[in-house]
């Protein structure tokens, strides 16, 4: 596996070591955990690893004709993204991530951001399932937060609207309004929608942020 660069002002050395880590987890999970279900709803984790790398083979028009196919959808050009490696196996799937541990097509714009935030999200929807958790490094999580509060697929900027969000253990805070305060990777897995993520946070703005996610 890659070594982690050392540079954290580079976005897109960022988003290499998000997912250099990741595959380093799934060279260690089972036949069976790879099958197993994950945080992203209705995906397991094949799935999920299919759907991170599944744009960065991706050219030009291949982008486009995935795009005009889900009627410019983000989920449905997921789901079509999904289904095109779903014969694939593990190998197949951990040989994909090698290949894209730098970033390239649509995952590597601004700087690397869509990479790394949304291999965030996906890399901790496996951890959080399987009960793997780690520490990620906060200039990642910062990085990951910003974006994310503002990247429309994520629909993040609805979740949080009218409120105040602050991290307990990294200099981060966005918003206006009541309160929400917990640690920066909860912040960032409630924000991205996941639903039982809100008991880990605090403050009078939770009930709302809660209601906007759902069940």
């Amino acid at each position: 596996m890659s070594t982690p660069h050392n540079d954290t002002t580079d976005t897109q050395a960022m988003a290499h070591d998000e997912r250099a880590e990741l595959l380093g987890l799934l060279e260690s999970l089972t036949p069976e955990q790879w099958n197993a279900p994950t945080l992203c709803d209705r995906w397991r984790v094949r799935e999920v690893i299919a759907h991170v790398f599944s744009y960065d083979e991706l050219n030009a028009i291949g982008l486009i004709d995935r795009l005009l196919r889900s009627r410019l959808s983000p989920d449905r050009a997921n789901a079509i993204g999904v289904a095109a490696y779903a014969d694939r196996d593990p190998d197949q799937l951990l040989a994909l991530a090698r290949d894209c541990l730098r970033p390239r097509g649509l995952t590597a714009k601004f700087g690397g951001r869509i990479a790394l935030t949304d291999g965030m999200i996906h890399h901790q929807d496996i951890r959080r399932a399987l009960g793997r958790p780690r520490a990620i490094p906060a200039p990642r999580l910062t990085v990951a937060l910003d974006f994310a509060t503002t990247a429309r697929p994520l629909r993040a900027a609805q979740r949080i609207r009218g409120l105040t969000l602050t991290a307990t253990d990294l200099d981060w805070a966005t918003g206006d309004g009541p309160e929400i305060t917990g640690p920066a990777e909860s912040l960032l897995m409630a924000i991205a929608g996941r639903r039982d993520i809100t008991p880990e946070l605090a403050g009078p703005g939770v009930a709302t942020l809660a209601e906007r996610i759902g069940g």
